[in-house]
């Protein structure tokens, strides 16, 4: 389990706090939380992956990388294992807008854009961090234990992407460009969405 000190460092890094409305749409959907976020650990080992393809000159990334999407495709495999036994099908659902709407305000050259995308990275994270330890009090003791051991990877991650930016960029560069996208990630995350999912904003209700 991460330590309250990781906890509070990735909830400062973040603009604001998952809406409670947001909590309790989750609980309202229980199928649909571990649909999604089994889909969240396949994507976040597919982006590692791809960048150490793109990138196969930057060591320290193919480390921290090789090692992150190890754990993503272990979190998925626990997932999948938790869903099977709750016989909730694994069924295609469509992506939220969340993770595609971040990765579109990355630069389009590089370094930039690697800079970014592991910034984007860095938040995705904190947020997916922020989110197993919002729900964590809310659920049943398996799937309560199951979310707050994700906590320190997580946080871990988090750390990694954003020391990776750091390393490939400077600094400078992440102090410039972090306030934007975290602000970016603010509305995404206040603003009300139509589909429920781990990343989604907060409901419309009628």
């Amino acid at each position: 389990m991460t330590s309250p000190h990781d906890l509070a460092a990735v909830q400062s890094f973040l603009l604001c706090p998952t809406p409670r409305a947001w909590v309790e749409w989750a609980l309202e959907n229980p199928e649909t939380l571990l649909i999604d976020h089994a889909n969240c650990e396949k994507k976040a080992a597919s982006t590692a992956l791809n960048l150490m393809y793109r990138y196969v000159d930057h060591y320290t990334l193919l480390t921290k990388l090789s090692r992150l999407a190890r754990e993503e495709l272990r979190h998925f495999e626990q997932v999948i294992a938790i869903m099977r036994a709750r016989s909730i099908d694994y069924r295609q659902i469509t992506a939220s807008r969340y993770a595609g709407a971040l990765r579109e305000q990355v630069r389009k050259q590089d370094p930039a854009k690697l800079v970014d995308t592991l910034l984007v990275g860095a938040i995705i994270e904190a947020r997916s961090c922020e989110r197993f330890a919002a729900l964590a009090p809310e659920l049943d003791a398996e799937l309560a234990d199951f979310y707050r051991s994700l906590l320190k990877s997580e946080s871990r991650h988090f750390i990694d992407y954003l020391r990776l930016a750091e390393t490939v960029g400077s600094k400078e560069e992440v102090a410039a460009r972090l306030p934007v996208l975290l602000e970016y990630e603010r509305r995404l995350v206040e603003e009300p969405d139509s589909e429920f999912r781990f990343h989604s904003g907060v409901p419309v209700r009628p």
